[in-house]
């Protein structure tokens, strides 16, 4: 496995590489909600083509009150579980690499950004948009891959790629979860024991409110509060916003129909933690 730290040697080696080129961007501090994402694309690759993982911290996503001093960075440890998970590249620059002196351009998507976290984070997506296109323009991969559990990072991302004409493909992975429901995220290790406890609650209400909807409740109010009703149940839990939307364009909907979604975001203390699960109907069995 090459560990590379520049753009240029990234670009250089990606112009010799065996195709396909999959690529998995991340911000490190790894779970095996990554691994999820390695195994998927050394599934797509093959035996003959590349897997390129890219650790990048970026500054451009996190607002100013945001946990970007205090976000892990163990990169031994995700070199080593990238290593045994059959990853032939670790792109991991330093912020000068991609954001040079005088930096002065950003992407904008501005229409299924601007909902759930771009809410209350206005300039997360921009940040988002933004690197991921540069990782992309330097790695120059043939498909990309990315976690469902931040559904709206997919649906935002899915829509650069298709607006700007980037000749990538993308590959969604389902949510990978711990045995009592809880999303992986590298920020469940900002959890207290106590908050830890209860945080699989947000599991517990998604499901709560697809229960309900399987059984015929379709206005918003009612599966909003559903979910509310169980979130409240955990002392420390805070909700920052409980919304169903519209599994494409990601705005909100009245009456919730298969294929909709119910996307969260939850404090417990100072820790935002996202998830979502979309409405499909029982499938009928013979």
């Amino acid at each position: 496995m090459k560990i590379i730290r520049t753009s240029a040697a990234m670009q250089k080696w990606s112009r010799t590489a065996t195709s396909p080129i999959v690529f998995v961007p991340t911000m490190g501090a790894l779970h095996e909600g990554h691994m999820a994402l390695v195994q998927r694309a050394r599934k797509l690759a093959g035996k003959n083509g590349s897997v390129v993982f890219s650790i990048f911290v970026n500054p451009m996503q996190f607002g100013p009150k945001e946990d970007l001093s205090r976000y892990p960075r163990p990169f031994k440890r995700d070199a080593t579980m990238c290593k045994e998970a059959g990853v032939d590249v670790i792109f991991h620059p330093i912020p000068d690499q991609i954001y040079p002196d005088g930096f002065s351009t950003a992407v904008d998507e501005s229409s299924v950004s601007t909902s759930l976290c771009g809410a209350s984070r206005t300039e997360h997506f921009r940040g988002v948009c933004t690197v991921v296109l540069k990782l992309f323009n330097i790695v120059h991969p043939d498909t990309a891959v990315f976690g469902l559990k931040d559904y709206q990072q997919c649906r935002v991302l899915q829509r650069m790629v298709r607006d700007l004409a980037v000749p990538v493909k993308m590959d969604f992975v389902e949510t990978v979860r711990e045995s009592d429901g809880l999303a992986l995220s590298s920020r469940n290790r900002y959890l207290s024991p106590e908050e830890r406890l209860q945080a699989p609650i947000i599991r517990k209400a998604l499901l709560a409110a697809r229960a309900a909807f399987r059984a015929g409740e379709s206005s918003e109010t009612s599966l909003t509060n559903i979910v509310l009703r169980d979130i409240r149940k955990a002392t420390d839990a805070r909700p920052d916003y409980i919304s169903v939307v519209n599994g494409e364009s990601l705005q909100p909907v009245k009456s919730a129909k298969a294929n909709d979604v119910i996307a969260v975001a939850i404090f417990f203390g100072k820790t935002r933690l996202i998830d979502n699960i979309r409405l499909l109907h029982q499938r009928l069995r013979a």
